[in-house]
This record gives C-alpha cells, sequence and structure tokens, in this order.
C-alpha cells in the first residue's frame, strides 16, 4: 500500500517545480469586466456596490457592498455595517458559494445589516498599490503582521467613514487570526460593536492537517523564496490547481478533506464554485509566518532568522508575541469551532480560549459543532441553522 505521507510529498515537490517554471504575469481581473458583483451578488437579485480602500501602507484593496436585502426598503446608513473578511488562498467569494438562504453574506443582508466584503492584499481584486505592481518583489513583502496593522485598520476605518457607525465583524480562518492580533494590541476597537470568528486561528502547533504540516516541515514557503517567488502560488492559479488535481494519487473531491478535515455538509455546487476562485495568491513571506507558528507552536510576529535581523526590525532578538490575554475582557466575541477542523484545531482553539478565560461572561459565546471541518463554517448547507442564526442573535444584542 502506497504510503499517503509519500504521495503529498511527491505533489509539494511536483508543486515547487511547476511554480517555478510558470513564472507567467498572473492576470489582474477588474471587476467592472464581471468580477464578484457582477457575477455573485447581482444574478442573485441584490445591489452590489465597488469600492477602493487604500492602506497606510500603500495597497488598494477592493470591497464589496451589499448595502441591503432584496426586499429591503431601509436606507443603508440606517443598518448598521458588517464587515466580512476571508481566510488563506480565498477572496471575498468565500461568503458567496452558497445559495441566498445559505450564504453568510446575503443572510445577512436580508436580515437588516449593511454588509462588507473584504479582499486580501494580493488576490484578485486588491492587486492594486500606489507604487508598486504584483511584479515588484517589494509588493510582496508582507505576512500577517501586516494584515492586521495595516489592511483591517484601513477597512474599519473605511466603513465607518462611509456609514458613521461602529461595525459588527466576521472573521474567518485568517480572518480571525488578523482580527485577534489586531485586538490583543487593543486596536480597532474603537470602531468595533463585536467580533464572529468562525474556525478561529490563534494557535497552530497541533495543526493535524497531514497535507499542510508535510508542505511546512518541507520548509516549502522557504524553498519558494531561495527559488526567488515572493508570490505564493505564482502563476497561472487555475493551471496550477488543475496540475494538483490531475496527480496520480489526488482527487480535488477529496483534497478539501485532505487539508481543511473531513467537512460534513458541503454541496457539489458550493464546491464547484469554491473552485472558480481558489486558490487566491498571498505572500510567499505570509506562508513562512504561519509555517513558523505551526513549526514552532507560537503567536509571534515574523521571524527573520537572525537575531540582528530581528533587532533592526523589532529592536529586540525574538519576534514580539501576541498575547490573547491582553484582549480586554469587556470585547464582545462570538467563537464557533469544529470538532473535524484540521487546520483549527480543537486543542488549538483551548489554548485561546484559556488565554480567554477571564473574559466577561456575558461578552464571550463559544460554540462547538462537533461535526464541522474548517470550510463547514463558510459553505455547510445547514450553517445557516447551525452557525448563521446564532451570530445574528448575537449581533442584535450587541
Amino acid at each position: 500500500m502506497e504510503n499517503p505521507s509519500t504521495n503529498i510529498l511527491v505533489v509539494a515537490l511536483l508543486w515547487v517545480s511547476v511554480v517555478a517554471a510558470t513564472r507567467t504575469k498572473l492576470q489582474v481581473i477588474d471587476d467592472a469586466d464581471g468580477g464578484i458583483c457582477k457575477s455573485m451578488v447581482e444574478t442573485q437579485g441584490y445591489t452590489c456596490q465597488e469600492h477602493k480602500v487604500t492602506t497606510r501602507d500603500g495597497y488598494i484593496l477592493g470591497l464589496h457592498r451589499i448595502p441591503k436585502g432584496r426586499s429591503a426598503n431601509k436606507t443603508p446608513n440606517k443598518q448598521l455595517p458588517v464587515l466580512l473578511q476571508h481566510g488563506l488562498l480565498m477572496d471575498a467569494s468565500a461568503w458567496l458559494l452558497n445559495p441566498p438562504d445559505q450564504a453568510l453574506a446575503f443572510i445577512l443582508a436580508d436580515n437588516g445589516f449593511d454588509v462588507w466584503l473584504a479582499n486580501t492584499r494580493g488576490t484578485n481584486f486588491s492587486r492594486g498599490h500606489t507604487l508598486l505592481t504584483p511584479n515588484d518583489p517589494a509588493y510582496w513583502d508582507w505576512s500577517w503582521d501586516e494584515l492586521a496593522a495595516y489592511d483591517l485598520p484601513a477597512l474599519f476605518e473605511y466603513v465607518n467613514n462611509q456609514t458613521g457607525q461602529k461595525l459588527h465583524y466576521v472573521g474567518h480562518s485568517l480572518g480571525t487570526l488578523t482580527a485577534l492580533a489586531a485586538f490583543s494590541q487593543e486596536n480597532l476597537l474603537n470602531l468595533l460593536r463585536s467580533a464572529a470568528l468562525l474556525g478561529p486561528v490563534a494557535y497552530l502547533g497541533q495543526m493535524s492537517s497531514l497535507f499542510l504540516r508535510i508542505l511546512m516541515n518541507i520548509f516549502l514557503a522557504e524553498k519558494l523564496k531561495l527559488l526567488g517567488l515572493p508570490e505564493f502560488p505564482n502563476g497561472e492559479t487555475q493551471q496550477l490547481v488543475k496540475f494538483i488535481c490531475k496527480t496520480p494519487g489526488v482527487d480535488c473531491s477529496d483534497l478539501l478533506a485532505t487539508i481543511t478535515g473531513p467537512n460534513c455538509c458541503l454541496s457539489s455546487a458550493g464546491k464547484a464554485t469554491l473552485f472558480k476562485n481558489f486558490p487566491q495568491s498571498t505572500a510567499t513571506k505570509n506562508m513562512i509566518h504561519l509555517s513558523q507558528m505551526v513549526r514552532m507552536g507560537t503567536l509571534e510576529m515574523y521571524d527573520y532568522g537572525l537575531e540582528d535581523a530581528n533587532m533592526e526590525h523589532y529592536k529586540q532578538p525574538t519576534p514580539p508575541v501576541y498575547n490573547m490575554a491582553n484582549i480586554p475582557k469587556d470585547v464582545p466575541l462570538f467563537l464557533s469551532y469544529g470538532g473535524r477542523d484540521a487546520i483549527s484545531d480543537v486543542n488549538d482553539v483551548g489554548l485561546l480560549l484559556d488565554n480567554l478565560k477571564d473574559h466577561d461572561k456575558d461578552k464571550l459565546v463559544v460554540e462547538y459543532r462537533e461535526d464541522y471541518a474548517h470550510l463547514d463554517f463558510i459553505m455547510s448547507v445547514n450553517a445557516n441553522q447551525l452557525v448563521y442564526n446564532p451570530i445574528l442573535a448575537f449581533f442584535k444584542l450587541h
């Protein structure tokens, strides 16, 4: 019998080879030419607006707004804003993969919220910069530290300026990590009403995804950086996915389970829509940062590897730590995690909850879904009842 670890290792090494051989310029998709608003929101009968947000370090982010539900007559500024932040290698489409009665963005809009869908820097709708292009290595010189320090504040401030109101926030996966990091430094809190964190990521040391652990243990991202590839993945992403899916022994219908855990309740239509938009680009440096967290079990800023380099960036020999216990005890938090999640492992979530043990009891709601894996929180056909209804109830309390 073949060793699945060997198969995954072969895929990983082939991935490096293909990435190195396909340094083609990634096409930038303009939302005006049939992007998320036109193809995924307006087709469902919703109004959708396009916005651009510039961060303090020059990145221009695409932001999609669903100001009202299909039957809503209220003016947008009378409704409470909700900012949705997707996870790694995804974009704003992550919240729109299911029909309106199952997708969180549509459900929030139909329940009277003013919905804003963010796109992380480097993804198709956030590839602009005031000085750089994605062809410049300097464009990709960031990790999730910068997402917490620059992207989220720019998005929060923009939505607040547009609506005149504090925000509710929903994050999935990496979108929870950046928010928790910001909250632990007492950032964003003056603009926040409450935060719902789905598949929460703070610690990754006990992540059980064999596929990801092998990629990180063979220092894949570090190898890509040595190859001079600052963008991950590099080249035509759709071709890369097709290549992986055609590799002997890899079935993309099972690849999701291999990476994220055995999701209980994904529809075939939802998975097909997912793969039209996945994977999105991120920085190789970001992948290195996440790999450091997995290998070391730490929750720190990016480690430059040498004391002198860390001293240059941080004025100390080791990276500063994000202390989850520093999150103010009165910040309203809703956490939902799954028993089958291979990325947001229950033991790692336990470490986070231990840091929140002194949180005000009426400000912290923790929901455990035993049969949920990582993608169930944004794609499950029953998440509307099991996860989103509790989120709506939580938001209405705050």
